[in-house]
């Protein structure tokens, strides 16, 4: 059975209840608080989990983040490689969140950004050729991370959130998977005429730019895809009354990739992914939004 290792962000979240989101100058009282432990690399890692997968999470907190090593823990993530900083605070995302359901995100960095290659090549001495390596762009020297995962042989799964123009740089053609929704595809593509590319053309035009890589597009109520070379897999979002999609990508992400790795074809993968995906967004908070398997019916 194939491990995975989610190296990857810890973040306590901050969500505040909004009517809209806050402009510049205003001052806007919010009707609800509440603090979640999140983070895309603990979301990832946790919807991992859920899924049925083995996993073991890697990333650094400072000495304010034992919630989130408890919350991956009563998760089953096993937590041997989160490192404890004790000059740095743990990450943080201030959530604006509306009564529709979407959201507006700050995020502080903190100890995520804090990664170093010692501490890579440590971890990664742990696993091996057909292991998963999870990524999301929340910590430092991922380029680093995806260079020395594939020298071992390992599956490398990435999702370019938040994206940032560096993204560009990485060594993405070494990458098997990339997992992405509609705005982190149009920055990716580069093109002068990718915010005015249909979302089909946009999909298209990232394909032939790496070929090799299999493609997970998320386009929120209209569904998702995945392209691979010639081959070409719609799923339809599953209606429910969404109140809050945080971690609805993570979800999906965490399912797809641990479908995958179960040996359920491309097409079995995106529908497990997208029922896991509905659930979520119908719960409030990031990680305790995700479902367990067995409410999937599967």
């Amino acid at each position: 059975m194939s491990k995975f290792l989610c190296f990857g962000s810890l973040n306590l979240d901050y969500t505040y209840r909004v009517a809209h989101f806050v402009g510049a100058g205003e001052t806007l009282a919010a009707s609800q608080v509440k603090t979640f432990c999140g983070g895309k690399g603990l979301n990832q890692s946790i919807a991992l989990a859920k899924a049925g997968a083995q996993v073991y999470h890697a990333g650094s907190i400072g000495t304010d983040g034992a919630p989130l090593v408890e919350a991956l823990k009563a998760a089953n993530v096993n937590t041997d490689f989160v490192s404890v900083l004790e000059d740095e605070k743990t990450g943080h995302a201030i959530i604006q969140n509306m009564e529709d359901g979407e959201n507006g995100i700050l995020l502080f960095s903190g100890a995520n950004r804090r990664i170093t290659t010692e501490q890579i090549d440590r971890v990664l001495e742990h696993f091996e050729s057909g292991d998963f390596l999870v990524l999301q762009n929340e910590i430092n020297h991922i380029a680093y991370l995806i260079e020395q995962a594939r020298k071992k042989g390992m599956f490398i799964a990435f999702t370019p959130a938040p994206m940032q123009q560096e993204v560009k740089h990485y060594p993405l053609e070494q990458t098997d998977y990339i997992l992405l929704n509609e705005t982190e595809a149009r920055a990716l593509a580069a093109e002068e005429n990718a915010q005015k590319m249909s979302a089909v053309d946009l999909m298209e035009t990232l394909s032939q730019m790496l070929p090799q890589v299999r493609f997970v597009f998320t386009l929120g109520r209209a569904g998702s895809v995945y392209i691979h070379n010639q081959e070409r897999v719609f799923q339809s979002a599953f209606e429910v009354k969404a109140v809050d999609t945080t971690a609805a990508g993570d979800t999906f992400a965490g399912y797809f990739l641990q479908s995958i790795a179960a040996g359920k074809s491309p097409k079995q993968a995106m529908e497990t992914a997208a029922k896991a995906a509905s659930v979520c967004v119908t719960r409030q908070g990031a990680a305790p939004s995700i479902p367990e398997l067995e409410e999937l019916g599967e």
